[in-house]
């Protein structure tokens, strides 16, 4: 076993030990601020707008077969991929009376002179009896707007209203496809202006609970929305190169709050330490960034890397979340480093002033009789005198709150994410349980090259016979010899994403045929997607794998740790997987939360959720392993170091969970039911680490582990004597490796 013991430095931080940055933010204060002002002012004018220019889709993966299929379609045979349907409800008169009829053909021919909409037909055009309700009293005008989402979703908004509503004798709302993400969007906008009304006030009450000082609590509300607002100008600047989900909006918001807030605790933390052992406001601040201030910064590059592993799958749904979360992380990293110390540098010990706990202050001082940090050293050392038995009960019950997931089945995500008044859902509701086909659904088979009649009529005979094949339509031929183009429609039994038609879509692409062929639809697209993440996951693990094992050693200096931090950041991971499925595919709590159970979950969800907790887990990590390495390389106590360790940072860690969880609850109050499983999933992810993880498996393992937790061969401990990263300042008191002189250590001022 190789340890290496560290002398800790002399106190007395001087300028020339902060480096350039730190003697810059600390000697020119002011001009820090105000430069960050104008930033963020540029920032607000950059970034205005940003939500009209995304997207609600990026479910898709652009490379697929579906993907190509779905273009030629839409190039050849516009017709056949409608994205705008018009319910007309013709109610007891039916839909074959002649006054609806004559006036859903005026509708129809309107629609078909609006510029930019394309493959115009209806029931009463096509007579195809696909487009009409079993009970005849309702029928189908299907179109298909042409052109990028943001340009589509902007016809759709003007063209709706004079379509929408009474027309004689006939009722029309709008579905479809482009309908159905549109109103998702304009949701998605509106519920995340609200979750940032809940969210901002109960952060600031919590915050000034956590500081007892107005002035303090405001601080990282401020680094938390200069981070929000330059990452909307990051997000409109990537606008114009690629696409961008509409849903990392609420990533950036959970984000920026809970990291800012996360990184501003425990900045101003160690920084009343500094001052509570009578430091200057100028020597504390250059302590704190030469100490915290590095943790901060190892903190937001592993948040980073989890979040960037997330750029390795192809669909733009998930790549936004890594674009906004790589921005949002680095942001609120540098606001952390930056603004932050330049108000401290200024506010002095004015940074304990507003204290709105005062009307509490004789409990608060009789509380203060007890040794600081005394509780979480007492649960430590409770939690190692019982390693073994909490190690083997914590893991067991977090398996056992993940094995719903072994059942997990796998869907895309349709209209049912709306809440049930939507317009287009209830449209799609109406086309799914009243209609004998579905009218934008199905699957869709592209033929290109030639082929006579015969072999069309043969190919098609051949998919007909297919297991689980309702029915087959077409084909529908434009073009001639090499340029022949022809499709046909599949009809599969079940719902349309359902085992059934996935199965099809796989026999479908099997069957032989005297030309090209690619298979499309809702079904095809579900089973390419599922294949791009299958094929891309074991890249996207390895590399959060591999970059927190090595920045985790970088760290620690220890082999073992890093191991550690993997394992153990998986299995806080266990409840939110199981309550993904056992709420939100089984549909248990469906009617309190407010949700419609689909029976599957969206295939890019649970690996979204996995990058955004990993990465929060191991910033909590960061904090807890800093201060037990800090005390470790100071004393050489093992157990003492864990049990100092815990007690600085358990409430910080626990007080950020619950400020961070109320923010992720903000945000799972949304209607669309994806943004709330990502909400409330990723607020019992971050609960469970802080308060089960942190508080108990990571005590009781590393008893288990002992000193052997720090050992490194010694190639590998040179490298980390040379490149590695850490709180190398000294503590603010004077070390013992007594347990009892050691809950005594914290400063009063530090507490709340």
């Amino acid at each position: 076993m190789s340890e290496v013991k560290k002398a800790p430095p002399a106190r007395g931080d001087s300028p020339a030990r902060g480096g350039g940055w730190t003697r810059f933010v600390t000697a020119r204060p002011r001009l820090t601020l105000l430069v960050a002002l104008v930033l963020t002012a540029l920032a607000v004018l950059a970034g205005g707008g940003v939500a009209d220019r995304m997207g609600s889709g990026g479910w898709e993966d652009p490379a697929a077969e579906s993907s190509y299929a779905t273009k030629a379609l839409e190039r050849e045979f516009p017709g056949s991929q409608p994205n705008l349907l018009l319910l007309v409800d013709a109610g007891k008169a039916g839909v074959d009376d002649p006054a609806v009829a004559a006036e859903a053909r005026r509708l129809t021919e309107r629609l078909s002179a609006e510029p930019g909409v394309e493959g115009v037909g209806s029931y009463w055009a096509a007579g195809s009896p696909a487009l009409r309700s079993e009970d005849g009293t309702k029928a189908v005008v299907a179109a298909r707007i042409a052109g990028e989402e943001k340009a589509a979703g902007e016809l759709l908004d003007r063209i709706a209203p004079e379509y929408r509503g009474t027309h004689g004798p006939v009722e029309v709302t709008l579905g479809g496809g482009l309908a159905v993400r549109h109103e998702m969007q304009t949701i998605i906008q509106e519920d995340l202006l609200r979750a940032e009304l809940i969210a901002l006030p109960l952060t600031l009450v919590l915050l000034v609970m956590v500081f007892g000082s107005a002035v303090a609590a405001l601080l990282p509300l401020g680094v938390g929305i200069v981070a929000i607002l330059g990452t909307n100008a990051v997000l409109r600047g990537i606008t114009e190169f690629t696409d961008v989900s509409v849903f990392a909006q609420n990533l950036t918001t959970a984000l920026g709050l809970g990291l800012a807030i996360d990184y501003a605790l425990f900045v101003v933390r160690r920084y009343r330490e500094e001052l509570a052992a009578g430091a200057e406001p100028s020597a504390a601040v250059r302590t704190t960034l030469r100490t915290a201030g590095r943790t901060v910064l190892f903190s937001a590059l592993t948040v980073a890397v989890s979040l960037a592993a997330m750029l390795v799958f192809p669909q733009y749904f998930l790549r936004s979340f890594a674009y906004a979360g790589i921005a949002v992380v680095l942001l609120a990293a540098a606001a952390a480093l930056t603004l932050l110390p330049a108000a401290l540098v200024l506010l002095g010990h004015r940074v304990d002033a507003l204290d709105l706990r005062r009307l509490f202050r004789r409990r608060r001082a009789r509380a203060e009789d007890a040794p600081a940090g005394g509780g979480w050293s007492r649960t430590a050392g409770l939690v190692m005198r019982r390693a073994p038995v909490f190690a083997v009960l914590t893991t067991a019950g977090l398996v056992l709150l993940g094995l719903p997931f072994l059942g997990v089945k796998f869907g895309t995500a349709d209209d049912r994410q709306l809440p049930p008044t939507a317009t287009s859902r209830i449209v799609q509701e109406e086309l799914r349980t009243g209609f004998p086909g579905d009218p934008g659904g199905g699957i869709t088979v592209l033929a290109e090259g030639p082929a006579t009649p015969a072999e069309h009529t043969a190919y098609r005979e051949r998919i007909a016979a297919l297991d689980g094949v309702v029915r087959v339509d077409g084909p529908v031929v434009s073009g001639t010899g090499a340029d022949a183009t022809a499709y046909y429609s599949v009809v599969p039994e079940g719902p349309a994403v359902g085992d059934g038609a996935q199965r099809a879509v796989g026999e479908l692409r099997a069957v032989e045929a005297p030309f090209s062929t690619s298979v499309t639809g809702q079904a095809a697209v579900l089973v390419d997607s599922k294949d791009a993440i299958a094929e891309r996951l074991p890249w996207a693990a390895g590399i959060i794998v591999l970059v927190t094992l090595l920045l985790v050693f970088l760290l620690t200096g220890s082999v073992l740790i890093p191991v550690q931090a993997v394992v153990l950041n998986a299995l806080s991971l266990t409840a939110m997987f199981g309550a993904v499925v056992w709420v939100f595919q089984d549909g248990h709590l469906s009617g309190f939360l407010g949700f419609t159970a689909t029976g599957d979950i969206e295939t890019t969800l649970p690996v979204l959720m996995f990058c955004v907790a990993f990465g929060l887990s191991m910033d909590y990590g960061v904090f807890l392993l800093s201060r037990i390495k800090e005390e470790y390389d100071a004393t050489g106590d093992h157990e003492g170091a864990v049990r100092f360790g815990l007690a600085r940072t358990g409430g910080l860690i626990t007080a950020a969970a619950v400020i961070l969880a109320v923010v992720m609850v903000a945000i799972g109050t949304s209607r669309v039911t994806n943004t709330k499983m990502l909400g409330l999933g990723v607020a019992l992810a971050v609960v469970m680490d802080a308060m089960v993880v942190r508080s108990l498996l990571v005590p009781s393992v590393m008893k288990l582990t002992g000193r052997l937790t720090w050992w490194a061969p010694g190639p590998l401990r040179r490298f980390h004597d040379r490149f590695g990263i850490s709180e190398s300042g000294p503590p603010a008191t004077p070390t013992t490796p007594s347990a009892e002189a050691e809950e005594m250590r914290e400063p009063v001022a530090t507490r709340g």
